[in-house]
């Protein structure tokens, strides 16, 4: 087990790694928390974020919509075409500026797999 999977089962729920999920698209759906302090930076590198990632090859979806009754909560949805795309993804926002600047971010997701 790489350790990038080993930390996406502390980070995440979802279901283990099988050969068929492999070849499944990736749903991941939930929301972050991000403090006052962090705000104003987080929703600027946002739209970057959000640019960068529908770019990538093997994004279907990427969502990132604030919510209407919390201005420190962030819906999230985003699909990807297999595990692969998924992991190249999170490698990507590993080292990024938004890797960066959501250190401190509290995320909520989950991740499933639709063949």
């Amino acid at each position: 087990m790489s350790a990038l999977t080993l930390k996406k089962q502390l980070i995440y729920s979802y279901k283990p790694l099988t050969r068929s999920s492999l070849l499944s698209k990736i749903i991941l759906h939930g929301h972050i928390l991000v403090s006052d302090t962090d705000l104003k930076i987080v929703k600027n590198e946002l739209v970057i974020h959000t640019r960068l990632t529908q770019a990538e090859p093997g994004c279907l979806i990427f969502r990132v919509t604030p919510d209407p009754n919390n201005p420190n909560k962030f819906e999230v949805y985003e699909e990807f075409i297999n595990q692969s795309a998924f992991d190249n993804h999170q490698a990507r926002v590993k080292e990024s500026n938004w890797g960066k600047v959501t250190k401190k971010v509290q995320r909520h997701y989950q991740l499933s797999y639709d063949a």
